[in-house]
Order: C-alpha cells, then sequence, then structure tokens
C-alpha cells in the first residue's frame, strides 16, 4: 500500500480515537450541571473524566500535526478556510482547561457556577464546530485551483456540515451520559441513566440521518462505507439498548463503537480526496496532491511504528488504574434523612440483639 494512503488512513485512525475518548469527556463536560444537583455531586461527575481528559486531547493535537507533517497542502487550505472555527475551538479548549483547574480553587458558589457554565459551554462547541468542519470537507467549499480557499465565513455554515455538527454533538452527550452511568453511583448514576436514555434516542434518530444525509452528498460510498454506516446505527441502537438494561459497561462499547464508526464512515466517504471543492471537481484536494514528499513520509512511519503502541499501552494503563466506580457522597436532606433513619433503626436492633443475649445467658 502506498504510503499516502497509509497516512491518509493514520490520520482517520487519530480522528476516530478522538471522537471515541475525548467524545465521552466533552459530554461530561456539558451534562456535569444536569446530573450534579449541588456542587458535590458535580464534582463527583467531573472528577470521573478527572484522569482522562488532557490524555484523551493529544489524539487532537496528534492528528493536526499528521496533518502538516504528511499532507501540508491539505493543511494549509484547511486550516486558512476553517481559520476563524478553528480559533474558537481553541479558544473553548483553553477555557476548558482553565475550567477544571480553576473551579475549586476559591468556596464560592458563584465563582464555581460560573466556571461550570465555562465548562458545559466550551465542552459544548468543540464537537460542535469540530463536527461542522469534518462535514465541510465532504461536502465541499469555495476552493481554487491554486488549492486557495476563495469563499468567506459563511459559506461553512452548510446545510450538510451544521447536521454533522449537531449529530456528532448529540452523541458526545449520549457517550458522556453512558460513561457517567458507569462510572458512578447514587443520585449522580440514576440521573445519567435517565439522560443517556434521552439523549441516545434522539442520537440513534440524528445517526440514521446523518447517514443517509452521507450517502446523498458523498461522492464515493463504497462496501467499506456501507460497512461504517451499519456500524454507526447498530452501535447507536445498542448501546441504547443495553444501557436501559442496566449493562452499563456493554453499552459504554457499544457507545464508543457508534461515534468511531461515524467518523470513520465521514473519512472512507471522503477517500481519495482529502477536501473536495464545490467550484470544480478538478480543484479537488486529494492524497496525491497534497502530500509530502516520500523520505518524510518513510521517517514519520518510522515514528509512528515506534511511539504508537506507547501511547496506547499508556492511555491503556491509566484506563485500568482508575477503573473503579467514584461514590457519590450523601448530601441531600432526603439522603441525611434515609441514613439517620437507617443508624436509628440499625442502632434500635442492635440494643435488641444485645438485651436478648444477655436474657439468655
Amino acid at each position: 500500500m502506498d504510503l499516502t494512503v497509509i497516512w491518509f488512513v493514520i490520520i482517520a485512525i487519530f480522528w476516530v480515537g478522538f471522537f471515541v475518548l475525548e467524545g465521552f469527556d466533552l459530554g461530561v463536560g456539558v451534562l456535569h450541571r444536569f446530573v450534579g444537583r449541588n456542587d458535590t455531586e458535580r464534582r463527583v461527575a467531573i472528577n470521573t473524566i478527572g484522569p482522562f481528559w488532557d490524555a484523551n486531547e493529544v489524539w487532537l493535537i496528534v492528528g493536526g500535526a499528521a496533518i502538516f507533517a504528511a499532507f501540508p497542502g491539505w493543511y494549509a487550505t484547511m486550516f486558512s478556510s476553517l481559520y476563524l472555527a478553528l480559533v474558537v475551538i481553541l479558544v473553548a479548549l483553553i477555557v476548558r482547561g482553565v475550567s477544571f483547574e480553576y473551579r475549586g480553587k476559591r468556596d464560592s458558589d458563584r465563582w464555581r457556577s460560573g466556571w461550570s457554565w465555562a465548562l458545559s459551554v466550551s465542552s459544548l462547541l468543540v464537537p460542535l464546530l469540530l463536527g461542522v468542519g469534518l462535514g465541510d470537507l465532504l461536502v465541499g467549499l469555495p476552493i481554487g485551483g491554486d488549492q486557495e480557499y476563495a469563499g468567506t465565513f459563511w459559506d461553512l455554515l452548510t446545510p450538510y456540515g451544521l447536521t454533522t455538527g449537531v449529530a456528532l454533538t448529540v452523541v458526545c452527550l449520549s457517550h458522556g451520559a453512558a460513561f457517567l452511568t458507569l462510572k458512578t453511583t447514587g443520585s449522580v448514576r440514576e440521573r445519567s441513566a435517565r439522560v443517556a436514555a434521552i439523549t441516545g434516542r434522539v442520537a440513534l434518530v440524528l445517526a440514521v440521518v446523518w447517514v443517509i444525509y452521507t450517502a446523498i452528498v458523498s461522492e464515493s460510498v463504497n462496501a467499506l462505507t456501507v460497512a461504517f454506516m451499519v456500524l454507526a446505527v447498530s452501535g447507536a441502537a445498542a448501546g441504547l439498548l443495553f444501557g436501559a438494561r442496566g449493562r452499563d459497561g456493554v453499552g459504554f462499547a457499544a457507545s464508543a463503537v457508534g461515534i468511531g464508526a461515524m467518523v470513520a464512515t465521514l473519512f472512507s466517504s471522503l477517500y481519495p480526496n482529502v477536501m473536495v471543492s464545490s467550484l470544480a471537481t478538478a480543484n479537488n484536494l486529494t492524497v496525491a496532491n497534497t502530500a509530502s514528499g516520500a523520505y518524510a513520509l518513510q521517517v514519520m512511519t518510522i515514528v509512528a511504528v515506534v511511539m504508537f503502541p506507547i501511547v496506547l499501552l499508556y492511555q491503556g494503563w491509566n484506563y485500568y488504574v482508575f477503573r473503579r466506580r467514584i461514590a457519590t457522597p450523601v448530601t441531600s436532606g432526603a439522603d441525611v434523612a434515609d441514613l439517620k433513619r437507617y443508624v436509628s433503626d440499625h442502632g434500635q436492633q442492635q440494643t435488641a440483639d444485645r438485651q436478648g443475649d444477655q436474657r439468655g445467658r
């Protein structure tokens, strides 16, 4: 297989890995305000992604760097055409990281609420804008024969791009709710399960609509694309089904398959193009006319063969170490009353048992 094709597949894998891993922690970032009724419960929700979120973002950075190194022509055109959207995404990622660090710096409800809203909004913007950008790659942007973007900001808001952005955002929310259900206990888990049921239904409908829309706009739907389409819809449906039956681990795994297959569908529909021109087919950017030289691709391949397994092992170990659920402390008035009643009843029962033992002696 040609190295240009191999690197297109590697870049697609980076983007699939990003949405599978970062997708759930973006969803948790949005949903933590809704599954947590007080600051302690919101902290529990945030703690579920605490050990993972920054490592998950590495996939996005490496994916962008790989495009720059392997396909400099694609990188130049894509980053110039999506410049404003990418700046907003970068700011959202910075705000998101700062929210994690600064939310607990002051003992003030107003301070924490403000950073919680910042976390939710920034977590929502990232999948929405990335989805719009990825959709635009496939449906086409006004690109001239010199591989320069010839449109305006408003040309980026294509119907297919917006549909892709909304679909990926809702799938991320469903994925995040499934992760919260898997990683929490008590009232946070119960609310997360309800949110997962609602977002899962919406995600399934949007996945079906998006798959049909992709088949219509794509210039090259092949057998592999159809297989990914089936996986995308099946994963969303299986995640919803297993989640409803309380099989949290299987439900989350199915959700991961669904979101990964959606991104794989997009890249397999795109190949051999990397950006489609809406002005003329001859202006399309392809893996052939945007690739680096053979020597650069050979060096990159050697580095990837050495480093990729190390990154996978490290992330796998990280998930294994932090695999347990995070318990939700008893904080609400109703929970405290239940706990006092339990302690009182349990204490009375123990006293009666001791009195019975003494009479027996």
